[in-house]
């Protein structure tokens, strides 16, 4: 009888939680990110990228956007489900437009620095890049450290925004600084003698000798410094971080991502379809 009455009793005090559960707050779901939803129900992941800085990023004749970071953004954009857009505006721009959310992400070139992580959320790197100088004068082609070239009556050209401004800024202060736009402005400022070299990522330098090998261009054969490479993301959405994070893994640990590198850097018959 005392085994009757404590199942009743225990049916008892269900129905009533049952009863309280039901009638109170829906339960909580788990969270779901802004960024991944946003894309999924529009169909379309949008990456910004300046499209000016071969071989991670450039523009074809006919207007295609190529590179290392739009086949990056090509298969992240599949492995969503959706289609890829890219939007193309100067370097300086990009990140502005990731905080107003009109890219979803930023693929450029883009090296993870302190400063630009206080302000967005970067994962990489997906490729390792340096500083290096594109010139036309022996001088500074010779250079052995900085200080060969810091000197008033050198001047010198970076891309607008970039971590070769801050490079040219902070160890080359005695040096005339123009600022670029993009990168083909600031090769044609080298080849009809504006400035006396560029300062820019070593790959940068190195296919612009290759692009213009009757302009006697030339690079330095090491690269000045180290700088990863990453993406570019809103610093407030966590899973979109972390599923980002977790496709470059995969990328990398599948051996696609050193096939795309080896593509783009060691085979350059992608150079016949630039201007």
């Amino acid at each position: 009888m005392k085994r009757i009455v404590a199942f009743v009793t225990l049916l008892f005090v269900l129905s009533i939680f049952g009863a309280c559960v039901h009638t109170g707050e829906p339960p909580v779901k788990a969270p779901v990110s802004p960024g991944i939803d946003a894309i999924v129900k529009r169909g379309e992941l949008i990456v910004g990228t300046a499209g000016s800085m071969p071989p991670l990023n450039m523009t074809t004749k006919s207007g295609k956007v190529i590179g290392l970071e739009p086949d990056i953004a090509s298969i992240m954009a599949g492995a969503m489900g959706v289609k890829l857009k890219l939007a193309t505006m100067p370097f300086a721009e990009l990140l502005s437009a990731l905080e107003r959310g009109d890219v979803d992400m930023v693929m450029s070139s883009m090296t993870m620095t302190p400063k630009r992580n206080m302000e967005v959320a970067f994962v990489g790197p997906y490729f390792i890049s340096g500083k290096s100088i594109l010139t036309k004068t022996n001088t500074i082609e010779a250079a052995a450290n900085t200080e060969d070239i810091n000197t008033p009556d050198t001047s010198l050209t970076a891309l607008k925004g970039s971590t070769s401004q801050v490079f040219v800024e902070k160890l080359l202060p005695k040096t005339q600084l123009v600022l670029a736009r993009d990168y083909d402005a600031a090769v044609a400022m080298v080849v009809d003698g504006k400035v006396d070299a560029m300062v820019a990522d070593y790959p940068i330098c190195v296919i612009s000798v290759l692009r213009y090998p009757e302009e006697g261009l030339a690079s330095l054969v090491k690269p000045l410094t180290i700088e990863p490479i990453g993406v570019a993301l809103p610093g407030n959405d966590p899973l979109l971080l972390n599923w980002v994070q977790n496709f470059l893994g995969m990328l990398e640990k599948s051996g696609e991502l050193e096939a795309l590198r080896e593509k783009w850097f060691e085979a350059g018959s992608w150079l016949q379809e630039l201007p």
